[in-house]
């Protein structure tokens, strides 16, 4: 959720979980932390988040992860940030075209001006 203005509730609090790691993995998170200047947790955010599906794959039955996977839609979905513009995701909106709307915008300002 970078970026998003959501405030954090009761319902979508991050939960803290303890973890005892090797030293020589904690030593290497810390490292990577100070170097960047960024938190230990950010980094475990994303081992978490990279990992957790592969685990999930080879230990869980089929229609578990199919569950899983369901939720983590939905909430996903419901955590987007709304289209101010109307005009869909970027994506969309670039793979409905070959350029770029503010280069078509130009292209056709632009042209607009020569021929008067």
């Amino acid at each position: 959720m970078p970026g998003s203005i959501l405030r954090r509730t009761n319902a979508n609090k991050l939960k803290v979980v303890a973890v005892r790691l090797d030293p020589a993995i904690e030593h290497r998170l810390r490292l990577l932390a100070s170097v960047t200047g960024r938190k230990q947790s950010v980094f475990l955010h994303q081992i978490i988040d990279a990992g957790l599906g592969a685990i999930e794959e080879a230990h869980l039955p089929p229609h578990m992860l199919a569950q899983i996977r369901a939720v983590a839609a939905e909430e996903a979905a419901a955590d987007a940030a709304p289209d101010l513009f109307g005009a869909g995701s970027a994506t969309q909106t670039q793979s409905a075209s070959p350029r770029p709307r503010a280069r078509q915008d130009w292209e056709s300002r632009t042209t607009d001006t020569r021929s008067e």
